[in-house]
């Protein structure tokens, strides 16, 4: 028996306070759909982010449309996953994305995750391993989920 055994303060804390696949996998119901159906409604919001921003720049931003969606989009992403833990669109469907440790994300992992998934979305071998990641783990996580050990899930009612 070691000291870390008997004084509690001194435990080391599980690897993952994420909620069990096994044990409760009404966290993970239907994950990979609701992901897919957030993201479409997340790219709706996104471009209708990016025809107000035309119509305020006078379409002068028609010229640098392609750096201007991808500036729109990792900045709705970073905001709301920093804010809340979920874009706008995964609030809609009711999941969140949380931490290893079971917290929702502090602005860093937000901003570490946008990182990630505009990565792995700009080259089409990181998107098929992270949608087979999606499909085939238990955790149902996505590439960026894998490698930063976040997770989403479905909010508790």
């Amino acid at each position: 028996m070691s000291y870390t055994d008997t004084n509690p303060r001194m435990q080391t804390p599980p690897l993952s306070a994420l909620p069990d696949p096994d044990a409760q996998p009404e966290f993970y119901d239907s994950i990979p759909t609701k992901r897919l159906l957030a993201w479409i409604v997340d790219s709706v919001l996104i471009g209708v982010f990016c025809v107000i921003a035309l119509i305020l720049t006078l379409g002068i931003g028609f010229f640098f449309l392609p750096l201007l969606m991808l500036t729109v989009g990792f900045c709705y992403r970073a905001a709301t996953l920093a804010r809340g833990s979920a874009t706008w669109g995964m609030a809609l469907m009711a999941v969140e994305v949380r931490r290893h440790d079971g917290e929702r994300l502090d602005p860093l992992t937000a901003l570490l995750h946008t990182l990630g998934y505009s990565v792995s979305m700009a080259f089409v071998l990181p998107q098929v391993v992270s949608v087979l990641l999606m499909l085939l783990s238990g955790r149902a996580q996505g590439l960026t989920d894998f490698v930063l050990g976040t997770a989403v899930i479905n909010r508790r009612a």
